[in-house]
């Protein structure tokens, strides 16, 4: 088994973990950036930019089907295929990393493809494709990016079941006639609403008493009826008590009825990849579900954490915003360091649902004195097709908000101005003075704000 020795070792590539070794590299240190899988993670492969390619199709049949009275008369013929060929070519370079690779290379970092897992204070073992051992020894830290993987939930018959994850789904060539997807998050809500405006008839099974349960329940309701309008099953309160599969497709028990599809989609969540990295040689629990960081993103000596395994937030810019900490504080430059009290996070339904900070409920469960207002999105000049709703959360005794959705066509675009008022702390008077251009989405925020004053 070789040793070798550089400054710092990264652990998994994903776009974070891929942006510190990059970055540190070009500042002159001695990089090695391990990954198993595909450089680039999971967000340009089998997440933001492949899905967001089919949410764009999917709004584009949506947009022509609106053309009869409106611009002129058309027919639509939805057709997959040119949509699986654009995340083969475009997105995705046939599941191919090479580029990034040689982006990683190029940037005067050393890259091992391979297993990484702590073996010792500042020792990370690389066991490669063919089985062999390496080991690097870093003179100043490791970071870890080791991301997720799709959850499976412990449903009887399930594992013995052939089902798809959005790993399965992004490349699919072909669709199903019918789909059931078991989960009602994110994920679940965007693939379900996709494939359903291709012509596939879709039900979602989803344990929480509505759809995008983390998010405000009016976000809830606006996808609901989204999902209503376009013909999709929604059955909320509903658990799994059984998987079964026969030549037919798949079958789900929920004890009171049972759904059938061709195929089974599981958007339960996801899990970090935290076991057999070796954390008890730092000091770690071994059997940690998540790393929890400083404000330097420091997990312990010589040991630093970014991305989902942190809990802060599954997001590429939640794992690149910590990448940027870990940089400047491996690179001696003081701060600025983690905060987070505007994360933002987007879903791609349509209507589109933007958040940011803390729900209504977050913040009387933290003890907060809130006030709250909604009030329509506003238009373009009445050309918008999705209803619209925004809710803006409010600190009273400080005057600034501390959350906010936006719900409808741009919700995460007019999500902007929210971000920047709850991260600055901006005083809701201030906010509800400015101008607002019109017709713009955005001027729907003002009488909003001027409704917590």
């Amino acid at each position: 088994m070789r040793t070798i020795e550089c400054d710092v070792v990264v652990v998994g590539l994903g776009p974070g973990g891929e942006h510190v070794a990059g970055s540190l590299a070009k500042a002159g240190l001695r990089v090695v950036g391990v990954d198993e899988r595909l450089v680039g993670g999971e967000c340009p492969y089998f997440g933001c930019i492949p899905t967001k390619m089919m949410v764009h199709a999917a709004q584009t049949l949506r947009e022509g089907r609106l053309v009869d009275g409106r611009a002129g008369t058309a027919t639509v013929s939805p057709s997959w295929k040119p949509v699986a060929d654009r995340i083969r070519t475009e997105a995705t370079d046939d599941w191919n990393d090479q580029v990034a690779v040689d982006r990683l290379v190029d940037a005067g970092a050393t890259f091992a493809r391979g297993r990484g897992r702590i073996t010792g204070p500042g020792e990370v073992t690389v066991t490669g494709p063919d089985g062999r051992d390496t080991t690097y020894a870093a003179t100043k830290g490791i970071v870890l990016n080791t991301g997720t993987t799709p959850a499976a939930p412990p449903i009887p018959g399930l594992a013995d079941t052939p089902y798809w994850t959005n790993r399965d789904a992004v490349p699919a060539t072909e669709l199903p006639t019918s789909l059931a997807v078991l989960g009602g998050g994110a994920i679940g809500c965007e693939l379900a609403q996709v494939f359903a405006a291709f012509g596939v008839k879709v039900t979602v099974v989803e344990a929480f008493d509505r759809l995008l349960a983390p998010e405000e329940p009016e976000a809830s309701e606006a996808v609901q009826r989204a999902f209503d309008a376009a013909g999709i099953t929604v059955l909320t309160g509903a658990r799994a008590e059984r998987v079964s599969h026969d030549a037919h497709g798949v079958r789900i028990d929920l004890g009171d009825r049972t759904v059938a599809a061709d195929r089974l989609l599981v958007a339960a969540g996801r899990r970090n990849n935290l076991s057999d990295v070796g954390l008890e040689h730092v000091g770690l629990d071994p059997n940690a579900r998540v790393l929890d960081p400083d404000e330097r993103m420091r997990v312990a000596d010589g040991v630093w954490a970014i991305g989902d395994i942190t809990g802060k937030g599954a997001f590429t810019h939640v794992s690149m915003y910590q990448a940027d900490v870990v940089i400047r504080d491996l690179t001696g430059v003081d701060g600025p360091w983690a905060d987070y009290r505007a994360v933002s996070r987007v879903t791609f339904t349509a209507p589109e649902v933007g958040s940011v900070g803390l729900t209504e409920k977050a913040a009387r469960d933290q003890g907060l004195d809130v006030r709250t207002a909604t009030g329509d999105l506003g238009t373009r000049g009445w050309i918008a097709e999705d209803p619209g709703l925004i809710k803006l959360v409010a600190d009273a005794d400080r005057g600034v908000l501390v959350g906010g959705t936006a719900i409808g066509a741009m919700g995460g675009e007019v999500l902007s101005l929210i971000v920047t008022a709850v991260h600055a702390e901006i005083p809701i008077k201030v906010l509800a003075d400015m101008h607002f251009a019109y017709p713009t989405f955005h001027r729907g925020l003002q009488p909003v704000l001027r409704a917590l004053l």
